[in-house]
């Protein structure tokens, strides 16, 4: 299975009330020279999202936008956006994100995968001043289901950088002969979900240190304003694909329980939080009563929590410079002369 910088790419875009941004992602997209299709869904935006990115057409036949009337969820806008596509190619951009210049050619240049991801920047930063990523000397690994799974597993008092945050690109043919979309009935964690499934399934996983996804860091992202359902629906998916015959190793299966129990735990320190605002502690008590096995992971988080909040220095200023990126995956970067 040979590379090719001129492989045909479909952008899928799920947008929610992103008219403020969306305009800047169709743009990079349609600036790559492998995107052959860009498709936004508009997921019940109350703003003008449909209208600015049919405003952002290049005029080039490749972009579609597509309007759901009421709110799905990104699962059924990206599972949308896929079936109104036809490349043999498909990467994910998230609406307020953005491609930096040539970011498809290194990827597509490599060969034997079903999922490629490139490294991310983040940007902490209005998103409008310059920045350009920094060239990381050529390295490609495999990125087997454990280290996925492992690298998605936060630890308190370390900056989020999670694996499952990468953006691959992948392969329609494989997706297809396994029957592979996103879970509509998740609204939290559906990239990784995807992921996990198709590593399950013998994806081969390449990732590369070039960096051309930029993440922009928000403070009022939708993804940060989960509700605690969204937690139990995530880890009882995990459990199904842990449960589920002939699918796993033993050595899969055992980092697969750990990153739901981890999972689980947010849930239930969550579930008696929202108990406390609704009736106390006197509600708390009695949400624990009935479930006494949760005992341990809210007294953990309640603990956590508390010590995180008195170490915790308060922040005067952007983490990460103007101008400047932080990286999800370290690198080795290239002299500059």
């Amino acid at each position: 299975m040979t590379g090719s910088a001129e492989a045909d790419v479909c952008i899928i875009i799920a947008a929610k009330d992103s008219g403020d941004t969306i305009a800047k992602a169709i743009a990079s997209a349609l600036q790559e020279k492998a995107v052959a299709e860009v498709v936004v869904v508009d997921d019940g935006s109350s703003d003008d999202t449909s209208g600015v990115a049919r405003a952002a057409d290049d005029g080039s036949g490749r972009l579609k936008v597509i309007r759901f009337d009421q709110n799905r969820g990104p699962s059924a806008a990206r599972n949308a956006a896929i079936e109104a596509s036809t490349s043999p190619f498909i990467g994910i951009l998230d609406a307020d994100d953005f491609f930096f210049p040539g970011r498809f050619a290194p990827m597509l240049a490599q060969v034997n995968w079903d999922l490629i991801a490139d490294n991310i920047g983040f940007i902490h930063h209005d998103p409008s001043e310059p920045v350009q990523p920094e060239r990381f000397h050529a390295r490609s690994r495999r990125l087997t289901l454990v280290e996925f799974v492992e690298g998605n597993i936060s630890r308190r008092g370390m900056r989020r950088g999670e694996i499952g945050f990468l953006k691959p690109v992948m392969r329609r043919e494989f997706l297809d002969r396994h029957g592979l979309r996103y879970n509509e009935g998740l609204r939290l964690g559906e990239d990784y979900d995807l992921y996990l499934r198709a590593l399950a399934h013998g994806a081969r996983y390449k990732v590369i240190d070039h960096c051309g996804y930029a993440a922009v860091v928000r403070a009022d992202s939708l993804s940060g304003r989960h509700r605690t359902e969204d937690l139990r629906r995530l880890y009882e998916a995990e459990r199904a694909v842990r449960l589920a015959p002939r699918l796993l190793t033993p050595e899969q299966k055992a980092v697969v329980l750990k990153h739901e129990r981890h999972i689980k735990g947010k849930y239930e320190l969550r579930a008696a939080l929202d108990a406390k605002a609704s009736g106390g502690m006197k509600a708390v008590f009695q949400h624990l009563s009935a479930r006494p096995a949760a005992i341990p992971a809210v007294a953990t988080g309640v603990l956590g929590d508390k010590l995180e909040a008195r170490m915790k220095k308060p922040e005067t200023e952007s983490p990460v410079p103007a101008g400047q990126l932080r990286y999800l995956l370290p690198g080795v970067p290239v002299a500059q002369k």
